[in-house]
């Protein structure tokens, strides 16, 4: 039997990619069951008479998809089953009077709530039609809360000949000849049950998040019916650039309220509604962070700055050829990593964001998170990722105890943060002050290439540097070149982190007593009752570790940069040990 051509009257060139691969398929007559999953929640570009309308995923299948099939069935274990038309619904109606006569019920009076009690009529529906040579699709949406993840043994008996019933549809060769078409959707691929999304029978089509281009050709339609009011700060191309990482349901959201309530489209409130929207999509497991400073802001460590204009410069000119796949930010605690990493992103003005943890104690929900991350991470490129004490969060290659949950999530990882494709797109900074602790897998060429280490002022200069790098930042003003040279004595031993404490203590002390400005004794008095954290052992490991983590002998200081490595190594070992029994 030929096959009917899928996309009814509209030509496979007008659909998106992943529908002209789910056609591909199709034609190939080796699956009839697929898996659509990803960015299932938007509007799809469907191209017919010349032009290109948008419509939701059920209307794109029904409407463009599978326009030329005689019967078209969606269903969600909400809503039950609907059809695409009344004479549809007649002919499902007729055959459920059949299947009462034969088997002595009354479904045709109201249909099972059940999944398997919906399945199992369907089943039998298909196998009559597709015998009467009847072209047919059916579309399961929220296919998670039919055949959700997880260990057979722990579901319901529900579930169970839910599972059963589709795993019977893929492997049913009469299915694979007729001209049948079962789509299962679902927002992410690991909430299904992955006996379904594995099974050779099936095929896995993930819909993207649309691209550039995608998004300006959506602005432009939405333009010429909603043009932004006057004061607007954008064009076509601009927002479409800047709009990376949304839904075209969000871009249709930002243009309808800017038009509708007559209100400027302009920088800050794009960016602060783009923050709202991704991290909304994100599930809370995205952080923005939004840097209101540059890499002028870093005191000392002048060769890791120029490490990072550097970088800066590479990617401003479009070279992102040259770039690092990502960074190791390591030293000891108080150094600012996480700082560093903040002006950078300021520094060359792409968003940086907080990978947050995405690990939860429900089973599958932490490789849906996962991966709900990363096609976000991939759609709002260029950024920065960064992931603070790196080597807890993001697990081992060798982790047991919890089902094979954290290895599978750890491979996730280093598979997305080796892939070449987003050298210069996606920028990892594992900051962490523990790297010997870091999997080799995500530290080696390829993924995370670069290892700066950071560590406490050693010179005059740098302690001069860091106080007034401390003083921009925290707003203290002294009251005289004699409140810097007593602090400056006194200093030698702190750092960063220690010194902004000092800082906002003196502060306070002189804004009780009314004054503007830090003077002398306000200083006497914060460094006399400041007493820094004292973890001696843990700190000369943590500097040890930076040492011999650190791939630029510009960054060591200078006592580090001709000394015996294993020397080296064996303190730090030692300090490791140590730490261990403690």
């Amino acid at each position: 039997m030929a096959a009917t051509p899928i996309a009814g009257s509209y030509e496979l060139g007008g659909l998106p990619p992943w529908a002209r691969e789910l056609a591909e398929k199709y034609y190939s007559r080796t699956v009839a069951v697929f898996v659509l999953h990803g960015n299932v929640h938007d509007l799809m570009p469907l191209a017919r008479g010349g032009t290109t309308g948008f419509l939701p995923l059920n209307r794109f299948l029904k409407e463009g998809l599978f326009g030329r099939r005689d019967l078209v069935l969606t269903y969600d274990r909400g809503g039950g089953i609907s059809f695409a038309d009344p004479a549809m619904q007649a002919d499902f109606q007729r055959a459920l009077k059949g299947y009462d006569s034969f088997h002595g019920t009354r479904f045709s009076e109201g249909l099972p709530r059940n999944p398997d009690g919906v399945l199992n009529l369907l089943d039998n529906y298909l196998r009559l039609r597709i015998l009467e040579g009847k072209k047919i699709a059916v579309v399961i949406d929220f296919a998670e809360t039919i055949a959700p993840a997880g260990d057979v043994s722990s579901m319901g008996a529900d579930d169970r000949n839910a599972l059963v019933i589709l795993k019977r549809w893929a492997r049913n060769p009469a299915f694979t000849r007729a001209d049948l078409t079962i789509c299962l959707v679902s927002e992410n691929a690991a909430e299904l049950n992955q006996g379904i999304v594995q099974n050779p029978g099936v095929a896995s089509i993930a819909i993207p998040l649309p691209d550039e281009a995608g998004r300006l050709e959506f602005i432009r339609a939405q333009l010429e019916t909603q043009p932004l009011p006057p004061g607007s700060e954008f064009d076509a191309p601009l927002l479409a650039k800047l709009t990376a990482g949304l839904k075209r349901v969000h871009i249709q959201n930002l243009i309808g309220h800017a038009a509708e309530n007559r209100q400027p489209l302009t920088q800050k409130v794009l960016r602060q509604r783009k923050k709202e929207l991704i991290e909304a999509e994100a599930g809370g497991l995205l952080d923005f962070i939004e840097s209101r400073f540059d890499l002028s802001m870093v005191a000392g460590n002048e060769a890791a700055k120029k490490k990072l204009r550097d970088a800066a410069a590479a990617l401003r000119a479009g070279k992102t050829e040259v770039l690092p796949m990502g960074y190791v930010i390591c030293g000891p605690v108080g150094t600012g990593k996480t700082f560093l990493t903040t002006c950078f992103a300021g520094e060359v003005g792409i968003p940086v964001v907080a990978l947050k943890n995405f690990r939860s104690m429900w089973q599958g929900v932490t490789e849906a998170n996962l991966e709900r991350v990363l096609t976000l991470l991939r759609a709002m490129s260029p950024i920065a990722v960064m992931v603070d004490e790196a080597d807890a969060q993001l697990g081992t290659r060798s982790a047991s105890g919890d089902s094979g949950v954290s290895s599978r999530v750890f491979a996730s990882i280093a598979a997305f943060m080796g892939d070449t494709q987003l050298r210069g797109k996606v920028i990892w900074f594992l900051l962490t002050c523990r790297p010997d602790l870091l999997p080799v897998d995500l530290k080696r060429q390829g993924r995370a290439e670069e290892h700066i280490a950071l560590f406490y002022p050693d010179t005059g200069e740098e302690r001069l540097a860091l106080l007034h790098a401390m003083q921009k930042k925290s707003g203290v003003k002294f009251h005289s070149a004699e409140a810097e040279t007593f602090f400056l004595e006194r200093c030698a031993g702190l750092s960063g982190a220690d010194i902004e404490a000092v800082l906002t203590r003196a502060r306070m002390k002189s804004a009780l007593e009314d004054e503007a400005e830090v003077d002398v004794e306000d200083l006497k008095a914060a460094l006399m009752d400041f007493v820094p954290p004292s973890y001696p052992t843990e700190i000369e490991l943590q500097n040890l570790a930076a040492v011999l983590e650190c791939t630029s002998r510009a960054l060591l200081p200078e006592k580090y940069r001709d000394a015996d490595r294993a020397e080296l190594v064996r303190r730090a070992n030692e300090l490791a040990w140590l730490v261990r029994k403690e």
